[in-house]
């Protein structure tokens, strides 16, 4: 979506890579067998037992907050948070078939995983969209009463986590919650209200 200091050039490119780095991120975490917070780690856990794609239920898990995002805020924002999960999920979905990991390390997979999530996102968030999700929650609260958007967010993808508990084994919580922090840290010290001249982070009001 374009905002001041952005041009639709720019917005598309950043959506592009953005979303891509995302998809690496939920790679290396896949690789390790790793969960992560908000609807991707849902997402992950649910692929251990439903015979559906990680990318086919992260879209579905979405549409209710890209319902939230049209009805609540900018419709602008709503269409390019649909845009940017849809393509997160088909990049994931995909990426096994131009890249293939015969080694690795389960916490390199964890920081990486995290950090790359984190990247990608914070790239979104600067071009006023998002992945749906608690993002739209997060960003909402942030433009309303100045909550930041990586506190809260890692107060959530901890929460979901710590509730998966009885699902995973100690090692891959504790992997989990390490990426989940990573991923929350960057958009923590990176992402604030206020911060940046070039405009604010999302419309307040609908088109």
């Amino acid at each position: 979506m374009k905002h001041r200091g952005h041009s639709r050039k720019e917005n598309l490119i950043a959506i592009l890579t953005g979303t891509f780095i995302v998809a690496q991120g939920v790679f290396f975490l896949q690789q390790a067998h790793l969960l992560t917070g908000g609807t991707t780690g849902l997402a992950l856990l649910l692929t251990h037992f439903v015979d559906f794609s990680f990318g086919q239920l992260y879209f579905v898990m979405n549409i209710p907050f890209y319902i939230m995002a049209w009805c609540r805020m900018n419709r602008r924002f709503a269409l390019s948070s649909i845009c940017c999960g849809a393509l997160v999920s088909v990049i994931t979905d995909n990426l096994h078939h131009f890249v293939e990991i015969s080694q690795f390390d389960p916490v390199y997979c964890a920081v990486m995983g995290g950090m790359l999530m984190g990247l990608g996102m914070l790239i979104l968030f600067r071009h006023n969209t998002s992945l749906g999700g608690f993002n739209v929650l997060v960003l909402y609260l942030q433009e309303k009463f100045g909550v930041s958007a990586g506190k809260l967010q890692m107060g959530i993808d901890i929460s979901i986590l710590l509730c998966s508990y009885v699902l995973m084994t100690p090692t891959i919580l504790m992997l989990s919650l390490l990426g989940a922090v990573m991923l929350n840290l960057v958009l923590a010290m990176n992402h604030k209200p206020g911060r940046y001249n070039d405009g604010k982070a999302m419309a307040k009001t609908a088109d």
